[in-house]
């Protein structure tokens, strides 16, 4: 695999309990590592939910293969939170594509 198309830097972040001092806990995103990837092909819809407008933008994001890029975590770039909805490797698993949904930034 080339690293040229692999051009945008991104912190792969997971949800983790956060302690809040008085003995309970908070969900919050921690970052576990950065990564390189090469974010392609944005699509966007709106749709109507509960009489509201609501917008998606997909996005497909390819990486290395690694056991912690995995559905659920999400990938921040640049200010822009992409959640992964799929990973699929490829053949020979050498790359893994990933299927991502952009979400509102906490």
């Amino acid at each position: 695999m080339r690293a040229g198309p692999l051009r945008h830097h991104c912190s792969v972040q997971k949800q983790t309990r956060i302690p809040d001092g008085m003995g309970g806990y908070e969900e919050g995103w921690t970052e576990i590592r950065c990564i390189w990837a090469e974010i392609t092909i944005p699509s966007g819809r709106t749709s109507v939910v509960a009489q509201q407008v609501e917008s998606l933008i997909t996005v497909e994001i390819r990486v290395r293969p690694a056991a912690d890029v995995l559905p659920g975590v999400r990938l921040v770039n640049l200010g822009v939170t992409y959640l992964i909805e799929a990973a699929l490797p490829d053949n020979e698993r050498s790359m893994l594509r990933l299927l991502c949904s952009n979400v509102a930034n906490p």
